[in-house]
């Protein structure tokens, strides 16, 4: 769990919390303005599909920047070093690439409004009920990693009470999503986005210049942890050893394919955001456009925690229960010893818009997934549109208040990190394998989709809760289980998926149409864009662009 050592209390002042009020005036304000536009459920759920491509990109990077994230990976900069980079560059774009390029095709052209509600049309109502269930537990309880993590962050930075942190952000959450849908949510995580990096910029720059610049910043951390802490890859071969407990087939496999593209591509909280796009054109170009801040994040995340980790060089080596800084003090220990009141306030709010667009982006898919995949699929089918409307603002405010009681399941995990990776390793994994295989071969059936999904779930939570934890097998940390946790549910869901084919029935070619890759129907032909045929309009080029440059800020990182 995020647990801050008691002398972070920042030294603010009534300029900070003026920039802090300022702020939630202005979130309530895009809710509001938002609201206008909501007439129907498509309109709440989906924007109306007519969000333009740089507002849902700039969206999908943001939604997933959450303080979790913020905290948790400039922790793990300053644990392992380069190593996380591997987070982003191999654990985030190529995904990013391959949702955009590949797949939002048949999730856009199929005009679905949620992800397990593409498993309906491939698979049937076995493999959609599951799916949705599935999302709707992983989504309140990463909803709650945020909650939790921002209350033990404001009680240890500004002295604020875990529950009155909690009910804050619960209440503007639940207010400006209630108010305005999802274009409230993703017009909020675009100035969100802008709030992040003014707080993370400042606190990169100041601190490079504090340590003696890049230079300064290398050559300390050198002389005190070794020439491989500033590499990705060293250290990694198998049989190997190194801080990270994984070698360079679990990177590439276990996170650079499965975990990764099991988020990127099926974590409804993101593709939701791509789907609220104008036209196909667009919702191809979000993933895509969002991969270019995305490249570029490890600069304010990744380095902070390097930086803090040369000023302060006790971080992680104290015993926290005597007051002594842990990894996940690196961005607090920043911002306390380097920001005068004003940008103090901005960062603060910053680290505060952080935790509010996390737990934005898993309750607005929380409430799509409910609302449509459950309770109107299956509870109560053939209602007037309006009563979905309202459906969706009361599973909105049901969605905020399970998020503040499973804030406290995070409480179990020694590192906020490790348990969100396990959350994927359990959900998003299975998901992917059903979708890559039933994408791309025809002859798999209904039956297999179900069986694939529960199997691959269930060998992730086998290999994790028993055989790593029991010490059936020996795996030396658990970011390392989380990728062999990845990969058992990949091969065991993949497998089970290829027997059950076998022995039954596939569905018919004509119910395939547009869900299968070589098959298009009326809905997936390719929309008007927006007028003209510049290069920054072409997805391909986008794509490729992206992984280009990430393999190229590989280069310093390699050697």
């Amino acid at each position: 769990m995020i647990t801050l050592a008691e002398g972070l209390r920042l030294p603010t002042n009534g300029l900070d919390y003026t920039i802090l009020a300022l702020y939630f005036v202005v979130v309530l304000g895009i809710g509001f303005a938002a609201k206008r536009s909501v007439k129907t459920s498509l309109d709440f759920f989906l924007s109306g599909r007519s969000l333009p491509a740089w507002v849902t990109g700039l969206a999908f990077v943001a939604a997933n920047l959450g303080a979790t994230e913020i905290l948790g990976m400039a922790a793990n900069g300053a644990q392992y070093g380069a190593y996380t980079v591997h987070w982003y560059w191999i654990g985030a774009i190529p995904a990013m690439v391959f949702l955009g390029l590949v797949m939002m095709p048949f999730y856009y052209g199929s005009k679905v409004r949620s992800v397990p509600e593409f498993l309906l049309h491939r698979f049937g109502p076995s493999s959609h009920l599951l799916s949705s269930v599935i999302f709707a537990v992983s989504s309140v309880l990463i909803a709650g990693v945020n909650l939790y993590a921002m209350a033990i962050v404001l009680e240890a930075l500004l002295g604020w009470p875990e529950w009155v942190a909690i009910v804050v952000a619960g209440f503007f959450v639940l207010a400006y999503i209630t108010i305005g849908g999802l274009s409230s949510a993703i017009y909020n995580e675009v100035l969100q986005f802008f709030v992040i990096l003014a707080a993370l910029i400042p606190l990169t720059v100041v601190g490079l210049k504090r340590v003696g610049g890049w230079d300064g910043l290398t050559d300390s951390l050198t002389s005190s942890h070794g020439d491989a802490f500033l590499t990705a890859w060293k250290g990694t071969g198998i049989g190997e050893g190194n801080p990270l407990g994984a070698n360079w087939l679990t990177i590439v496999l276990g996170l650079g394919f499965v975990m990764s593209f099991g988020y990127w591509t099926t974590n409804f909280a993101e593709v939701q955001r791509a789907l609220s796009a104008k036209n196909l054109s667009a919702a191809r170009r979000t993933p895509l456009i969002a991969a270019f801040p995305k490249i570029f994040i490890p600069m304010v995340v990744v380095v902070p925690g390097l930086i803090a980790l040369v000023m302060e060089p006790t971080l992680g080596k104290a015993d926290p229960s005597t007051g002594g800084l842990q990894y996940n003090d690196a961005i607090p220990v920043l911002m306390r010893d380097l920001l005068p009141n004003g940008v103090l306030g901005i960062a603060v709010t910053g680290l505060l818009a952080a935790f509010m667009a996390g737990m934005a982006a898993n309750v607005s898919s929380f409430n799509t997934v409910f609302t449509n995949d459950i309770w109107a699929a299956y509870l109560k089918k053939g209602r007037e549109d309006g009563y979905y409307l309202k459906t969706g603002r009361v599973v909105t405010a049901v969605g905020v208040l399970i998020g503040m009681g499973t804030a406290f399941i995070a409480a179990s995990f020694s590192n906020i990190m490790n348990y969100l990776q396990t959350l994927f390793s359990f959900f998003n994994v299975p998901l992917f394998v059903v979708f890559i295989i039933g994408m791309f071969w025809k002859r798999t059936s209904a039956a297999a989709g179900f069986w694939g999904l529960l199997s691959g779930t269930a060998a992730a939570m086998v290999n994790y809760f028993w055989l790593y934890k029991q010490g059936v097998i020996s795996i030396p940390s658990d970011q390392g289980a989380n990728f062999v946790s990845s990969i058992v549910a990949f091969v065991v869901g993949a497998l089970v998926m290829f027997v059950v084919t076998l022995v039954t029935k596939p569905k018919t070619a004509e119910s395939l149409a547009g869900l299968v890759y070589g098959t298009r129907s009326p809905g997936m032909a390719e929309l008007p864009a927006e007028g003209d045929d510049a290069w920054y309009r072409k997805p391909a080029l986008l794509g490729w662009g992206a992984i280009v440059l990430a393999a190229v800020c590989y280069v310093p990182f390699s050697f």
